[in-house]
């Protein structure tokens, strides 16, 4: 296996893994708020978790890939593998869900999740440590 096929799965880990912190995060924010766990509301975590989706939904209402999906691809183009043109997501969700869907189904689906990361901010804030 090349070195470029590696990076390509290293990032794809990497991509993985932030796709899990995203999802995990905010479900374990909507049980953990009400049950009072301190740390769904540490400040790192909870700015990490807001930055990263709008992040994500700023890219997505701009059009543009992930700038990881963009690396990965490129790295397993000059790996010589096969590529896909879609969105990380878009792509996985074909394949594990077979869900062929629109851009703009995507742009609602992520807008919605950013607006629930929101709105868990808002209802559940984070909070330092008190001395």
């Amino acid at each position: 296996m090349s070195r470029y096929a590696l990076l390509a799965d290293a990032i794809l880990l990497l991509h993985v893994g932030i796709v899990l912190f995203l999802l995990l995060g905010q479900a374990l924010i909507l049980i953990g708020g009400p049950l009072r766990w301190r740390w769904v509301r540490r400040p790192g975590f909870r700015y990490g978790h807001l930055g990263l989706m709008a992040f994500v939904a700023v890219q997505t209402w701009l059009g543009q890939l992930c700038p990881l999906t963009v690396w990965e691809q490129a790295l397993r183009a000059r790996a010589g593998q096969s590529v896909y043109a879609e969105s990380f997501i878009e792509h996985w969700l074909s394949r594990l869900l077979f869900v062929e869907a629109p851009w703009w189904v995507f742009i609602t689906a992520y807008s919605l999740f950013f607006a629930l990361i929101v709105f868990s901010w808002w209802r559940w804030p984070p909070q330092r440590r008190s001395a």
